[in-house]
């Protein structure tokens, strides 16, 4: 088979499931349409399908020989947004969309399924791994609980996101690190309230936050090596009701960003112990909260060569492997932390005018639906030595 010929050939195709999906969009473990359509055609491809996995996850299975098998990821969910593109496939659903370009991602598996299943492997199988709930709710976590790796036992896993300000159809692959772990935290500072013009009355919890957060960004700036990366992001202040009221607390909110589980640990620890010290300081007190989300993103080094050599095969050797990691985060990392693999970028093209990620002016580039299956059926091989 001329792989390239069959991928033009079935290109409309394409295009056609991914703006369908664009314009049905679904929340996380919300699913089930999106779902149903992509087992649908799962069957249509011949193929064993799974469902109900992790919630509303889907795993198509090619099977052949006794040889191993690899697993092949796309994320399925979209986000609370309303659309702003004017599309004629714009979102049909009132305040969600696809603007992470989740839609792209399913149709392009969707294609190297169909692709795989017409000129199949000689010795070898696939698992197609169609999962929800990436956006914050972890859906890879639960796909990985609900016994994944146990019922498809992979000897690696992959995963392929659409990068804009990327050239179209370029690639990136990451050695080590590509996304950050996601962590969250609460802190809520309880002094003691007063009147607004006798503050030496009380105990102001607004100006402790402030040695707070100063505290903080000093464990960034030196206490984490130059050569590292980490971020501490307040998102949430939350205090007082009135203009003449010192509150009585305050309760800040936000997320730590990091890449390596040692930092990830120490960060946490001294965000801890300086909350305690400064609200102690200050005659405050302070209920600290942090919460592990996502670990990082973490690729391992064999797979990533056969990424490499894979994404090559597509770009004519157009492949970066020098760019740095995204200090955003992505659940497949649960994956990774179960079996070796690699996570990395395909190009969306220029991100001018609002067209990043989670962005309501967004939308997926159709041009590079070919490009991803061409990937992905490359890089199935490579995986099973075929």
């Amino acid at each position: 088979m001329n792989l390239k010929s069959c991928i033009d050939r079935l290109t409309a195709e394409f295009v056609g499931w991914r703006r369908h999906l664009h314009a049905h969009p679904e929340l996380a473990f919300e699913e089930k349409e999106t779902a149903k359509f992509v087992a649908g055609k799962l069957r249509e491809f011949g193929l064993e399908v799974h469902e109900g996995i992790g919630g509303t996850g889907v795993v198509g299975v090619l099977r052949r020989g006794n040889g191993p098998m690899v697993g092949l990821r796309a994320d399925i969910d979209a986000l609370p947004i309303t659309e702003a593109t004017g599309l004629p496939y714009a979102s049909t659903v009132a305040g969600r969309m696809h603007a992470c370009g989740h839609d792209g991602h399913t149709a392009m598996l969707l294609g190297a399924a169909k692709v795989l299943a017409e000129a199949p492997p000689e010795n070898g199988s696939v698992a197609f791994i169609f999962q929800p709930a990436e956006e914050n709710e972890g859906g890879g976590r639960a796909m990985v609980e609900d016994g994944l790796f146990r019922d498809f036992p992979v000897s690696s896993v992959y995963g392929m996101h659409n990068w804009p300000g990327l050239a179209a159809g370029q690639f990136a692959v990451h050695n080590g690190p590509v996304m950050a772990a996601f962590d969250t935290f609460e802190v809520v500072v309880e002094g003691q309230g007063s009147h607004g013009a006798m503050p030496h009355q009380g105990i102001d919890p607004i100006a402790v936050s402030t040695q707070l957060y100063q505290a903080w960004q000093l464990i960034v700036s030196r206490s984490v090596s130059p050569t590292d990366a980490a971020v501490i992001s307040v998102t949430q202040i939350h205090a007082g009701d009135t203009w003449n009221v010192v509150p009585d607390a305050v309760t800040l909110r936000g997320t730590v960003r990091t890449l390596r589980p040692q930092t990830r640990d120490m960060i946490e620890a001294k965000m801890a112990e300086r909350t305690e010290h400064i609200c102690r300081a200050f005659g405050a007190r302070a209920r600290f909260g942090y919460l592990r989300r996502y670990p990082a993103t973490i690729n391992t080094p064999a797979e990533v060569e056969t990424a490499r050599l894979a994404a090559a095969e597509v770009a004519g050797g157009n492949v970066l492997t020098d760019l740095a990691p995204s200090m955003a985060s992505e659940d497949f990392s649960f994956m990774l932390q179960e079996k070796p693999g690699a996570y990395f970028w395909i190009g969306n093209g220029p991100a001018e005018n609002g067209r990043n990620l989670h962005n309501p002016h967004y939308d997926f580039n159709d041009d590079i639906l070919p490009v991803g299956v061409e990937a992905w059926v490359r890089l199935a091989h490579r995986a099973l030595g075929t």
